[in-house]
């Protein structure tokens, strides 16, 4: 009976699955929930959920629990683009979701990187077909971003929008813990691995123009980036320690 039990379960989620009511990179129920809902013991959902492994449905992460498979979303480092303009060329529709727009008085960190003591605050979601993948705050010059509305940053990206030519960023990715306000935003666990991301563009003058900070699901996310042919060196070239 067990047997033919997990065949059952396996069944229903890959019919969820197959409608779309468990999107590609979407976490599932926890096993306890699966427990609870079918009434079966905790191996007895494992089982099922290992059966759907083997067919590349589903995966698990340590840290998350079982998701819907499904390919990565890459974005490149070797050049200064949106990561909605890269899924866009991959035939993924990116969206995004303003929840915050206002210009305030810049924190000592801000304002130590954009030299402004009032800038223009926007945190907003980042979506693929429909599913988050990033929180996304952006600092902007006041000055900048005085002409800007709500339905601009939510239309367009900063570059597009930014009167100034850009000369390029400084982009540093560690890993961190999902807090309570992104984990309920990226619809995963709390405390689960994120990759955060700080980034500082720059005008052609070398000024800062923008701070922002990204934070994106571990799990939905890499990050390439083209390492050119070089004279062979001891030394490592862009790495540094982090104290």
């Amino acid at each position: 009976m067990r047997e033919i039990r997990y065949r059952t379960i396996a069944e229903e989620i890959r019919r969820r699955i197959a409608d779309g009511e468990y999107a590609p990179g979407r976490l599932l129920p926890s096993e306890s929930e699966l427990v609870t809902e079918f009434d079966v013991s905790r191996v007895t959902v494992r089982r099922a959920l290992e059966s759907l492994r083997d067919e590349t449905l589903v995966d698990a992460r340590q840290g998350f629990g079982w998701f819907v498979a499904a390919e990565p979303l890459q974005q490149s480092l070797g050049r200064l683009a949106t990561i909605e303009a890269q899924l866009a060329e991959g035939g993924i529709r990116p969206e995004r979701r303003v929840l915050e727009f206002g210009f305030e008085r810049a924190s000592r960190r801000v304002k130590a990187v954009l030299g402004a003591d009032q800038v223009l605050r926007v945190k907003r979601l980042n979506l693929a077909d429909g599913e988050p993948f990033a929180v996304v705050t952006v600092w902007c010059r006041a000055d900048l971003g005085q002409h800007l509305s709500r339905a601009d940053v939510e239309r367009s990206p900063f570059y597009e929008l930014l009167d100034v030519p850009l000369k390029g960023a400084t982009q540093t990715i560690g890993a961190d813990a999902a807090s309570a306000g992104d984990s309920e935003l990226l619809g995963v666990p709390v405390g689960s691995p994120v990759l955060r991301c700080v980034r500082t563009t720059t005008d052609t003058d070398g000024r800062a123009v923008l701070y922002s900070e990204h934070v994106f699901a571990a799990h939905r996310t890499e990050f390439v980036v083209d390492l050119p042919s070089a004279e062979p060196s001891m030394a490592p070239t862009g790495l540094r320690l982090v104290e």
